[in-house]
């Protein structure tokens, strides 16, 4: 009886042992990747997806995706769901840069490794980070405003989630675009990156100022509510700047309803994440930020 009893305690032990080696720290070699998406109702990180799924299935791993719906406890609830999926490395969009940190420790806990894309995280370990150069792009957009306006006007600024090293970025580097000019800003109010919320800012920023000669968007879901916004005033005159180069905005830079927008490449930045994320499960190094190239899309 004794002997069966310590074979059996043997045999919990050895089970108890084998459980820990499952755990969803050690899986290096999955063929899984994860993709935690700020909103896949935006349709840069839904483009960003598609070029991550496209190079995962083309290199032989499976991607596993959770939209995080703008929502950082969402964020945070996928991430502790997506641990337990087995992936080996975790691609992060975040939606909030600040409150990312608490996400990013989640992987580190469960020594999952994580790379981010588009934005940062303000905390926690990662191994890389893949974006545009925000501070560029934005700086860009400036430029051409006080070229357009020959250095002078009033202009508008509808700036991102409050938070997100995207909209911090951008409105750093469109300040030094405009810097030494006369430039006013006459309203500089936050749309979450939104359309419907760009239309509805505009709208309320119209009722107080109707002298305005550009606006200067963080992006082009909001410079499109925006430009409704203006449209629906009567005042398409106005110089309406975007960012990102989704397809809505490079039709209407094309049609002279938006006078230009900063090309990012999404599908390019889910693209570098996973051959990326690879090569950090290989055990190669990485360097600390990847960029990737910006141009400016203007009408003729």
């Amino acid at each position: 009886m004794k002997k069966i009893t310590t074979m059996l305690m043997v045999l919990a032990l050895s089970l108890g042992i084998l459980t820990g080696c499952s755990s969803p720290g050690d899986s290096k070699d999955s063929k899984k990747i994860g993709l935690i998406v700020s909103t896949l109702n935006n349709p840069f990180f839904v483009d960003l997806k598609a070029g991550a799924e496209a190079k995962a299935k083309e290199l032989g791993y499976e991607l596993v995706v959770l939209d995080s719906q703008n929502d950082p406890a969402k964020e945070v609830s996928n991430m502790e769901d997506i641990s337990t999926k087995g992936v080996s490395l975790v691609l992060l969009n975040p939606v909030d840069s600040d409150a990312a940190a608490a996400t990013v420790q989640i992987a580190n806990n469960a020594s999952i490794p994580v790379v981010t894309l588009d934005r940062a995280a303000n905390g926690g370990k990662v191994e890389t980070h893949i974006a545009s150069d925000n501070v560029a792009g934005g700086k860009m957009a400036g430029q051409y405003i006080v070229e357009q306006l020959g250095g002078e006007g009033n202009i508008v600024e509808l700036e991102g989630i409050a938070g997100s090293s995207a909209a911090r970025d951008r409105g750093e580097g469109f300040a030094k675009g405009i810097e030494g000019s006369n430039l006013k800003a006459v309203a500089k109010q936050t749309a979450d990156f939104d359309r419907t919320k760009g239309l509805s800012v505009m709208e309320n920023i119209l009722q107080g100022n109707k002298d305005i000669k550009a606006v200067f968007a963080q992006n082009d879901e909001m410079a499109l509510g925006a430009q409704k916004a203006l449209a629906d005033a009567g005042m398409t005159d106005v110089i309406i700047v975007g960012f990102d180069a989704t397809d809505d905005a490079v039709k209407a830079v094309e049609e002279g309803t938006m006078a230009a927008t900063v090309a990012q490449q999404p599908k390019l930045i889910g693209s570098l994440g996973v051959e990326t994320a690879i090569k950090v499960i290989d055990g190669q190094q990485v360097e600390e930020f990847i960029p990737v190239e910006l141009q400016l899309i203007a009408k003729k």
